[in-house]
């Protein structure tokens, strides 16, 4: 949530970034699927995300009524430096051998597996 706060987003902003591809446009209920979350919920989140440039709305070639959702470059950039940062462990993690920070890894995915 740090990192997230650090580039000015809310988790919901950060997660609706990470699903839009900067070549393919997304319909805004894919994206609202994608989040499970409601559509109108969704609007919300790419009103807040337009107003600072990285996302614009298209309509769709099919159907005008169908609005697309399209990563700007400063949204692409924003993404990019998300992406970075959350590669870096928290500094209670980095502290871990490596050894140990496989062993954590290998607990959670086990403790998080579908049964």
């Amino acid at each position: 949530m740090a990192v997230f706060s650090e580039l000015g987003l809310s988790f919901q902003q950060a997660m609706a970034l990470g699903h839009l591809e900067s070549d393919e446009p997304l319909p805004m209920s894919a994206l609202a699927g994608a989040l499970q979350c409601d559509n109108s919920n969704v609007t919300g989140i790419v009103d807040r995300l337009e107003d600072r440039g990285l996302v614009e709305r298209r309509p769709a070639e099919h159907d005008r009524r169908v609005k697309m959702l399209a990563i700007t470059p400063a949204g692409a950039d924003i993404r990019a430096r998300l992406a970075e940062r959350l590669e870096v462990p928290p500094e209670p993690l980095a502290r871990l051998s490596a050894d140990d920070q496989r062993a954590l890894r290998d607990i959670m995915r086990r403790a998080f597996a579908s049964d």
